[in-house]
């Protein structure tokens, strides 16, 4: 009898949570459908290194300003990248030579878990995002990431996600009041990413 005294209440609200989350975790993963990234990784947490990485951010950057600008959503930015991998590599490349390193970089796309990210404007839930990814020499140092498409990081305006978000979607990475939810699709989300490994 002790046991169902128990049982009872945490089943009920473990019932609550999950029904309270089911539509953020919903929206959340719409969203990460929606969102283009780009990560970068440093060769090692050095001061060079990290200064280095934000060089290679500033030219990557000022060179796929025009790249997304027709894009109408992630499958198209995600071909774009696909398509000019090579002259992305080129910049970082030619970066890193310009500042005397001899590192190599890797550039590709993939999807990969990021954690929930507040920007000063909005938040990204935490999820699987399509991304394009350049990792600098062995790619042990601290990261920076942000969103490519749309131009977030780019054109520095916020109001550029209201092009692929829902109005519902929009609300929802606006403001605080989800922040904790958030923190509790992300553990959802890296569960399940563990989960299919």
């Amino acid at each position: 009898m002790k046991k169902l005294y128990v049982f009872v209440p945490v089943f009920l609200a473990s019932l609550i949570l999950i029904t309270s989350l089911t539509p953020i975790v919903s929206a959340s993963e719409s969203i990460s459908n929606k969102i283009f990234r780009l990560h970068i990784i440093a060769n090692s947490n050095s001061e060079e290194d990290q200064a280095l990485k934000l060089k290679v951010r500033d030219n990557v950057l000022e060179y796929s300003k025009e790249l997304y600008k027709d894009c109408t959503n992630v499958s198209e930015a995600l071909n774009v990248s696909k398509e000019k991998l090579n002259e992305i590599k080129s910049v970082a490349q030619k970066t890193i030579a310009f500042y005397g390193y001899e590192y190599d970089t890797r550039v590709y796309t993939a999807k990969e878990f990021f954690n929930t990210r507040e920007y000063d404007t909005f938040t990204l839930p935490a999820g699987e995002y399509y991304c394009l990814k350049i990792v600098i020499g062995e790619g042990k140092g601290k990261n920076w990431w942000c969103v490519m498409f749309p131009s977030v990081c780019i054109s520095g305006c916020a109001d550029d996600l209201d092009d692929v978000l829902s109005e519902d979607e929009r609300r929802l990475t606006e403001g605080k009041k989800y922040v904790v939810k958030f923190k509790a699709v992300e553990i959802y989300e890296r569960l399940k990413v563990m989960g299919r490994k």
